[in-house]
């Protein structure tokens, strides 16, 4: 344990720096040039420019949160799943819940026509509630069909997942080609999974959910250790396995939730940030869950620079960015399964 402690504690030192070195990539660097000096006295109000605080403030700053606490949210929800599941596969994108949480969006842009055009309070509250309402919706179906006589299979769960995930993605499809061309577009690049128009009222409708949820999943870092032993064992310990699973799995969904209702679906980051934090702090969760979180904070702010920067002065969606990195290491993935089988 002394061993996991050390390797934790280097784990931040190093993540803390390869954040702060993004961070002030994404700051400084875009259509618009600031150097570090200027950055610093703008982030600091040491001079007034009112240029430099439209570019630092209203553009880029609230981009930067926003890509870090969607990356922490999707990264810890990553690793509730994997331990949930004992599948290294599992994925809140893959396994359907940010499809479901995406569609509920979708249609509730549908019926408000111009809601995800014209940011208001109205649009930007109302759309983790439709989106938790829409993640919920899509792991009851899945559990629906993955339970077998009161026990989930981790394997049937994902396969049931995709299903629901594709199901969702054609609702998604039918309410977005409805849209008027104006909506279309937009909701088209939101989907992709998208930060580059956020706004301070984003951050204030996310953070609640991220600051109320998170402790919750870190309390129950014992449990999700005990989850990866055989059922049997489990039920010997006198854990109530059920209500663990279902516990767990909401928080998932909550997370997964607020991150899709900001910030679009983003398929793969909580399949890398969770494998690359076992690699580098081990195996128990009380470490590896905020290790998942901050290593999915800096796999979006840094693929959000890149698609920023990549093919300026046009912007790609930062999902765009994370699916080329994630698709080669989900095939990696899935050949190390097979040949561990």
């Amino acid at each position: 344990m002394p061993s996991d402690r050390k390797r934790f504690g280097l784990f931040l030192v190093g993540a803390a720096t390869l954040l702060i070195v993004a961070v002030y990539l994404h700051l400084t660097s875009g259509s618009y040039e600031l150097t570090l000096t200027e950055t610093f006295k703008t982030l600091f109000r040491l001079e007034e420019n009112t240029r430099f605080d439209l570019v630092v403030f209203e553009f880029r700053l609230p981009r930067i949160v926003i890509g870090a606490v969607v990356g922490f949210g999707l990264g810890l929800a990553g690793a509730i799943l994997q331990g949930i599941t004992r599948n290294p596969l599992a994925d809140p994108g893959i396994i359907g819940i940010n499809a479901g949480a995406g569609a509920a969006v979708v249609c509730f842009m549908f019926f408000f026509q111009g809601q995800l055009t014209t940011v208001n309070w109205l649009s930007v509250l109302a759309m983790p509630v439709f989106a938790w309402c829409g993640g919920l919706l899509a792991i009851v179906f899945i559990l629906a069909f993955a339970m077998e006589k009161g026990r989930l299979d981790p394997q049937t769960f994902i396969l049931t997942g995709i299903a629901v995930s594709a199901g969702f993605g054609a609702l998604t499809l039918f309410f977005s080609l409805k849209m008027n061309p104006r909506d279309y577009e937009a909701a088209a690049v939101w989907l992709a999974g998208s930060v580059y128009s956020a706004n301070w009222k984003h951050v204030v409708t996310v953070l609640p959910w991220i600051f109320l949820l998170t402790p919750a999943a870190f309390y129950k870092a014992r449990v999700l250790d005990v989850l990866g032993l055989a059922d049997t064992s489990i039920k010997g310990l006198g854990v109530d396995l059920a209500k663990e699973r279902r516990f767990l799995i909401l928080l998932s969904v909550g997370l997964v939730s607020a991150c899709v209702s900001v910030a679009g679906s983003m398929t793969f980051v909580g399949l890398l940030a969770p494998h690359i934090a076992r690699r580098l702090v081990g195996i128990h969760h009380r470490f590896l869950l905020p290790s998942s979180g901050l290593i999915g904070m800096g796999i979006v702010v840094a693929a959000d620079w890149l698609a920023k920067t990549m093919f300026s002065p046009a912007q790609l969606p930062v999902g765009i960015v994370i699916s080329i990195i994630g698709v080669p290491y989900f095939v990696f993935l899935l050949f190390q399964t097979q040949k561990a089988k």
